[in-house]
């Protein structure tokens, strides 16, 4: 018996090898290195907008960057400490002497850090960029009120914000047009629409370059009613119950609803927030009669208006 009980165990351990040990126990990362790109050590530029890019590292989870002035041995200041899931980050900086490190990191373990030292030299501002912050680009709400944030260039006084409706296409007609001493402006959109936004510094002699142009869009129309497809209402059902609706071409995901027998008050952890036209409904007792309901959330969160109120019984 103790022979074969060995024998049972040293075969599941060769079953666990064969089918990956991945799912059992995380890989530990502490003996690799993180490989950086981009800016190289010894690099000198007059860009102020630098990319920090670095090659991503199998079974790490998320990379923590950090950017100090002029080092890490004689550190004056600390401009950059995040944590981020992607293997590049952009950020403006001013004129100086910077050192920047990245370390990998999962659940378990670290990677040490590679680092590496670049010198931006100073510049006109014609020649640099605006970064812009958020909405990040493409973002949907529906709030009317926007606040649009970008990064300080050096050697600005100013910001000129746009926004417009088209393409830019012309400047006399743009939504809005307005210039600011800060890195932020909130501004009242008025209308269901997409906004293009953009950005330039100014001084008292020279403008830089016109920032990339980000997306915005409006969006206040609540999505349509969904329509439920079974169970019928008033059905009698069996354990475990498939509950499904007509899928809405605007909805992103749908409240659920699930009711006691008195129709109105909630059923355990309902109402539940899924991102599929289905829902296996697993609880419930024989013989008692629930109601459910469903209505559609758009990608802005809007709220459609509630399907009808169905029952069933289970059997």
């Amino acid at each position: 018996m103790i022979i074969h009980k060995n024998i049972t165990k040293a075969l599941l351990g060769l079953v666990l090898l064969s089918t990956g040990c991945k799912e059992f126990i995380e890989p530990s990362i502490e003996k690799k290195n993180t490989v950086l790109l981009a800016p190289s050590n010894g690099t000198e530029t007059n860009v102020y907008s630098q990319t920090f890019w670095w090659e991503e590292l199998d079974n790490a989870l998320q990379y923590r960057l950090q950017v100090v002035m002029p080092d890490f041995n004689n550190t004056s200041r600390l401009i950059l400490d995040t944590i981020i899931t992607a293997s590049k980050f952009s950020y403006t900086l001013e004129p100086g002497n910077y050192e920047w490190r990245v370390r990998a990191e999962n659940g378990s373990s670290q990677t040490p850090y590679s680092k590496a030292a670049f010198i931006i030299n100073p510049s006109s501002i014609e020649q640099q960029q605006v970064q812009l912050q958020s909405p990040a680009n493409n973002f949907v709400t529906n709030q009317s009120n926007a606040v649009f944030k970008w990064l300080k260039l050096f050697g600005a006084d100013k910001y000129q914000l746009q926004i417009d409706t088209s393409n830019f296409e012309d400047e006399t007609i743009l939504f809005f047009n307005k210039s600011t001493p800060n890195q932020e402006f909130n501004v009242t959109l008025t209308r269901d629409k997409v906004y293009r936004w953009r950005v330039k510094a100014v001084n008292a002699t020279v403008e830089s370059k016109w920032s990339v142009i980000q997306n915005l869009t409006l969006d206040k129309t609540p999505p349509g009613v969904v329509f439920l497809t079974s169970p019928t209402n008033e059905q009698v059902v069996t354990k475990n119950v498939s509950m499904k609706w007509e899928a809405l071409a605007e909805a992103k995901k749908y409240q659920l609803y699930i009711f006691k027998s008195d129709g109105t008050s909630s059923y355990g952890s309902f109402p539940i927030i899924i991102t599929t036209s289905t829902y296996s409904f697993t609880e419930g007792k024989s013989g008692e009669k629930l109601f459910w309901q469903v209505r559609a959330i758009d990608e802005a969160g809007n709220f459609g208006a509630f399907s009808e109120l169905r029952s069933f019984l289970i059997q």
